[in-house]
């Protein structure tokens, strides 16, 4: 339904070349509006059978699998077990391990690791999970001894696919381990568990390393369980180690960081059974203990650790979390790209920044701005992409912002202003933590523009657009006047130094036509209050305002026609020092109906005309069509050079503060002469004197106890 103030007889007008593509428009948004919404996409596929680098090396899918391989094959008919083997294998088993008593071969622990491995899959086949158990316990064990014992250290050898396929025995029989345990939902951070195997008892307590707490955890999933669809593979890394999907516990509302986080997130962990060595803790009779630790590492804080006196990888996958989270119904209740265009009111609910990741004071925030008619959702590819790159990874943190797309772009601005300022209060009221100070915007078509709108000073050039009054004189509802006063008179944000700007229409875009805009206005149900309260103000001030519209009927269509009055502002307005820019611009090349390539002279919706800017300090084109080319492969790593660069520009500014510091120190420890009675004042702009800067180098865990 459109909107009280809407006039119906106003009659579209436009270029006969915007016909088509108007009216496709017309057709697209209004399937959309009375369907209820775009096509699901789905990010996973549950697969039939988990993935396992073990199925065909062990025969585990076979009728008549699973089997040893030739190489234990002949360990054991070099001891003479082959026999028992057949006839007997647990006792098989049993031989072997009496036999590591006395001989030290690393092909025979492997042996007892390969084989513990294969008896479990076969108990656990049939049903009989506590033997399962005990056997993966073995393997996992004897895995790590091979890896890791310095008995085996002049044999080991890494060039031999036996070194990886240790690995893998022991990635393999933790999984399954886990999986028994959490079958019930019992893997839990914080709790203890003991696992009994014959002649070994093994006391394994849950440790959570990384920024995430022991309460953060609802539950876990397997990421060998599922494979991608709609998202690329990013942010592998392979070592040891379970992947798993974390799904997040809903926190304690008075934590001031909770509000930022989505219901249902999930997040990447590595799951590694740290062992101490057998007979380390003995215990009564003949049964060995050993203290085991269930460490559930964060891969976006560590990728490497330290595990018995060697660096050792994380086997990590960065995507298949976001891409479950992305499939959740909790995200999917919030991912209202079309709600947001068409009823701005219902969708302010869902307004508001977002994190996928803990809040890290150290880290500098990236905040991704999407477009007209979409969501946070557009920049998945992209953050999934830059977070796979470790000096990206462990030097910011990404923020994404989320607007109704329906109302023009300087209300959507006036609100992210407002709620970037509301974030830095409740997160940091004191100042402190100096990498917020350092935020980039990353803003795609109509978020490029709300993101521009953070760095401008407004001056009276805004409020002059709608009224040559002064402000001071206009009659209204004080909480009215308020909000107008707001989206007229701004300053830019001092905590952003770097800005962004991927195919934005930075002079309006040629769709925002006479068509568009009267469908838009059929379509798009301006929030009743904020109609009213404008309408008010219009009628308390008659002849007032020069141009009402931009008050009462302005959709976000409207906002981006090209003949805006605030295009020509923007442009004109001055802009701060502190603030760098850079722009990337999308050409797609289109054929004649001879299908030869005409010349791109835009990206289909943005021309190019109107995405260059003169202030940037970088600006590239990529071949793309509009609504693709924050998701180019070209555009995510021109933003991956433009983060790099600006971790470079910050860490520059610490250094020269650092060197006034010790300049300082050096002259405040002289004889004080009358001369020099004068201390020279700080010079603007830098960082505090203690060190800020986000860590740049990889995180090694390191334990006391092996």
């Amino acid at each position: 339904m459109p909107n009280d103030f809407t006039r119906p007889s106003q009659q579209p007008r436009t270029t006969p070349g915007g016909w088509l593509r108007s009216w496709c428009l017309l057709v697209c948004v209004y399937s959309v509006a009375i369907g209820g919404g775009c096509a699901t996409q789905r990010f996973l596929i549950h697969r039939d059978v988990p993935a396992n680098p073990l199925n065909a090396q062990l025969e585990l899918l076979t009728r008549s699998g699973p089997k040893i391989t030739s190489r234990t094959d002949s360990v054991l008919r070099r001891y003479a077990l082959s026999d028992l083997y057949e006839t007997e294998p647990r006792r098989c088993l049993e031989e072997m391990q009496s036999l590591l008593e006395s001989e030290t071969e690393g092909e025979l622990v492997y042996g007892v690791s390969e084989l513990a491995y294969i008896l479990g899959k076969r108990q656990e086949k049939n049903h009989h999970e506590p033997e399962a158990l005990d056997l993966y316990a073995i393997a996992v064990s004897n895995a790590y001894m091979y890896l890791f014992s310095n008995e085996f250290d002049v044999v080991r050898n890494p060039y031999d696919p036996q070194f990886r396929g240790a690995c893998d025995l022991y990635n393999e029989s933790l999984e399954a381990t886990l999986r028994l345990i959490n079958r019930d939902g019992h893997l839990k951070p914080g709790y203890s568990y003991q696992l009994t195997t014959g002649t070994q008892t093994y006391e394994v307590p849950v440790q959570v390393r990384g920024k995430w707490g022991n309460a953060d955890f609802e539950r876990f999933e397997f990421v060998s369980d599922y494979e991608l669809e709609g998202l690329p593979a990013s942010g592998l890394t392979y070592g040891l180690g379970v992947p798993l999907i974390a799904v997040r516990k809903k926190g304690d509302p008075s934590d001031p960081r909770e509000q930022y986080y989505p219901d249902g997130l999930s997040f990447p962990v590595t799951a590694l059974l740290r062992v101490v060595k057998p007979g380390s803790m003995p215990g009564s009779g003949a049964v060995r203990r050993h203290h085991c630790v269930l460490e559930l590492h964060d891969p976006l804080d560590a990728v490497d650790l330290s595990l018995a006196g060697r660096l050792v990888p994380l086997q990590t996958d960065l995507s298949t979390s976001l891409a479950y989270f992305l499939d959740s119904d909790q995200f999917r209740e919030t991912d209202q790209a079309t709600l947001g265009l068409i009823d701005p009111q219902r969708s302010q609910k869902h307004r508001g920044i977002f994190m996928l990741e803990p809040f890290d004071p150290k880290r500098i925030p990236v905040v991704m701005v999407h477009g007209l008619w979409s969501s946070p959702v557009t920049w998945m590819p992209m953050f999934n992409d830059l977070r796979s790159f470790a000096k990206i990874r462990e030097n910011y943190q990404f923020w994404f912002y989320q607007y109704p797309t329906g109302q023009p772009f300087w209300s959507s601005a006036t609100q992210m202003r407002e709620d970037l300022t509301a974030l830095r209060q409740q997160l940091d009221p004191d100042h402190r933590y100096q990498a917020l100070d350092y935020t980039v915007l990353v803003g795609h078509s109509m978020g490029g523009l709300v993101s521009r709108m953070q760095t401008i000073d407004s001056g009276d050039q805004f409020w002059q657009i709608m009224s040559e009054e002064p402000f001071e004189k206009i009659n209204g509802n004080p909480e009215a006047l308020a909000k107008l006063h707001k989206a007229a008179y701004f300053k830019a944000s001092h905590d952003i130094k770097r800005v962004v700007t991927i195919g934005t229409p930075h002079r309006g875009s040629d769709y925002a036509n006479d068509t568009t805009r009267w469908l838009g206005r059929k379509l798009i149900r301006l929030p009743t209050m904020m109609v009213a309260t404008t309408q008010d103000l219009v009628n308390q001030n008659p002849g007032v305002f020069l141009n009402a519209d931009l008050l009462i009927n302005s959709t976000s269509i409207d906002s981006l026609s090209p003949e805006s009055p605030v295009f020509p502002v923007m442009l004109r307005a001055p802009r701060p020092d502190w603030v760098t820019y850079h722009n990337i611009i999308g050409l797609n090349p289109t054929r004649s109906w001879l299908g030869t390539e005409k010349e791109a002279t835009g990206d289909g919706v943005v021309e190019y005309g109107s995405a260059h800017m003169d202030d940037v300090v970088s600006e590239i084109t990529v071949k793309s069509e509009h609504q693709n080319i924050h998701r180019h492969p070209q555009a995510i790593l021109e933003v991956r050079r433009i983060l790099l660069e600006h971790l470079d520009s910050v860490q520059a500014e610490y250094r020269v503060a650092q060197r006034l510091a010790q300049l300082e120190a050096q002259r405040a420890s002289e004889p004080v002469l009358a001369a020099s009675s004068e201390r020279r004042a700080a010079t603007p702009g830098l960082p505090p004197l203690a060190d800020p800067r986000p860590r740049a180098a990889v995180v090694q865990a390191t334990y006391a106890q092996e």
